[in-house]
């Protein structure tokens, strides 16, 4: 995927840098893999708001995704690379051979016309998916389960991909793309390869109406608020607002939040980088 820089015709077009959307092979989504997309914005079943800053939107149809990837020994052909409006990878729209079609996320280097499969025993290759106690070490991986049969859950980002590091018994050793180590147990399946649409990073939107079709209103910063409001408001001028810290009076910029007992802590072998 590439991305192309606009000329300033406009103001909004001097900074803009988008997608060209050249792998993309198919404008219109699947009907029978489609749902319909509800918004709430940020209000909840009476009508209060609870989410601030959300709101408006372009009005957007949500894609059915096979993260479970569990159509085991039926190979699929890959008929069409399309955009997905609710997530920054493309998708690969995969007929199988028994008549049945679905959306997975395609990951870098899938043409139309490949074919694909899932389940054991089956080639190491970009776009089949393998349980992780299968797939060769040092190989890159994507849409990675953390409960044997739950679906993938981990690197599903656009340019995203986990490194399987070595093995540990019952246990393989991941490398995500935070930075941290972890055990996750062999019987899990993953994808081979790295997620499509790299260049998604180096996007730039040009203008605050972009943010507006995604559906997100202005965000008022809270050293500029009062103190009934928020606890970085008030004081005379532009005052800093004292320490970081959220609505509610949490810490932020480096105070941990992640709970000491959680159950899974005994599966990471190295926290994520600050």
């Amino acid at each position: 995927m590439a991305v192309k820089k606009l000329k300033p015709n406009t103001p909004s077009q001097r900074f803009k840098v988008a997608s060209t959307f050249e792998g993309v092979s198919k404008k219109s989504p699947e009907k029978s893999l489609i749902v319909r997309k509800k918004k709430s914005g940020g209000r909840n079943n009476s009508g209060k708001m609870t989410m601030r800053y959300i709101g408006g939107g372009h009005k957007q149809k949500y894609r059915t995704i096979d993260f479970k990837r569990d159509k085991d020994g039926i190979e699929g052909t890959v008929c069409a690379i399309e955009y997905d409006p609710n997530r920054s990878a493309r998708i690969a729209l995969i007929n199988y051979k028994d008549g049945e079609k679905r959306y997975i996320i395609s990951p870098n280097g899938l043409k139309v016309g490949q074919t694909i499969k899932s389940g054991t025993g089956v080639e190491p290759e970009v776009g089949n998916a393998l349980l992780l106690g299968e797939i060769p070490l040092g190989s890159f991986i994507h849409n990675i389960e953390l409960k044997p049969g739950q679906g993938g859950k981990l690197a599903r980002t656009a340019g995203s991909s986990a490194q399987l590091a070595s093995r540990d018994g019952k246990f393989a050793i991941i490398k995500l793309p935070s930075g941290e180590t972890r055990q996750i147990l062999n019987a899990c399946k993953a994808t081979l390869g790295n997620v499509s649409n790299s260049d998604h990073a180096l996007e730039v939107s040009g203008k605050a109406g972009k943010s507006r079709w995604l559906g997100r209103r202005p965000r008022t910063r809270a050293v500029v608020m009062n103190p009934v409001d928020h606890p970085m408001g008030g004081g005379e001028g532009r005052a800093s607002g004292g320490h970081p810290r959220s609505r509610k009076g949490l810490p932020a910029k480096g105070f941990k939040t992640r709970r000491r007992k959680n159950a899974s802590n005994k599966y990471i072998i190295e926290r994520r980088k600050k």
